[in-house]
């Protein structure tokens, strides 16, 4: 009779494959996403250094050429993408609550051109109910 072999293939830890692409997510502080910096990421070689530009939001992507997987029937070797996650503090000291309070008073002084996503949002929020109204 057949032999039948079925492979199941352990998820890495870190990356997750797309043909010859890589990804991985890096988290990032709230500090790092609004001033910008630099840190190192995973990659199959080691870490690599990446710049974050300042006003970074979640789920921005950044390409790394030629540092994703080589494949296996030849052609040009994959992309490594990192996906930012902006990741909220927790267990803030009086004083770190003190200064979020002064910077959120700051930021509302200063009206809504400082979340770029907001406007948006809201706006989106009008136009589904205005379409369920008609």
């Amino acid at each position: 009779g057949d032999l039948f072999v079925q492979i199941h293939v352990k998820p890495h830890p870190i990356f997750e494959r797309d043909n010859a692409d890589l990804y991985c997510e890096v988290p990032i502080s709230i500090v790092t996403a609004a001033l910008g910096g630099e840190l190192e990421v995973p990659s199959l070689e080691g870490r690599l250094n990446m710049k974050i530009p300042a006003g970074t939001q979640t789920h921005k992507q950044f390409r790394m050429r030629g540092k994703g997987v080589k494949p296996v029937r030849g052609g040009p070797i994959g992309d490594l993408i990192c996906r930012i996650v902006v990741e909220t503090p927790v267990k803030l000291s009086a004083e770190q609550k003190q200064l979020l309070e002064q910077f959120a008073q700051s930021m509302d002084k200063a009206g809504k051109k400082h979340s770029p996503n907001e406007n948006s949002w809201i706006d989106s929020m009008k136009k589904f109910f205005e379409d369920m109204k008609s």
